[in-house]
């Protein structure tokens, strides 16, 4: 079975944890999802790439969700979400995913 990249995993904690909040009401279980899904990326980035690019990775991950309130003041909740996952998806690919496996 295929290994699930560490791009996808980082992007998919941000928008279910997201996605998870907003719907259930309940901050508490997206924060969950966001914390379970970016300590699997860590444990990857950490195997692909050292622990000085998951160490900087996981800076990303958590600068991105925090960086994504203030930009949904600006551009809308989902428009921040997609945007900052994007850019710690892309991240992740270029230091760990793209030579991986």
């Amino acid at each position: 079975m295929a290994k699930v990249p560490s791009a996808v995993v980082a992007a998919s904690g941000l928008v279910g944890g997201y996605g998870v909040a907003r719907w259930t009401k309940k901050r508490q279980l997206g924060g969950v999802v966001l914390a379970v899904a970016g300590a699997a990326a860590a444990q990857q980035w950490r195997q692909q790439a050292g622990g000085k690019a998951a160490g900087a990775l996981t800076a990303a991950y958590v600068a991105a969700f925090a960086g994504s309130h203030p930009l949904a003041k600006k551009v809308g909740a989902w428009p921040a979400v997609f945007g900052v996952a994007g850019a710690v998806a892309l991240a992740s690919w270029a230091v760990a995913d793209r030579n991986a496996g």
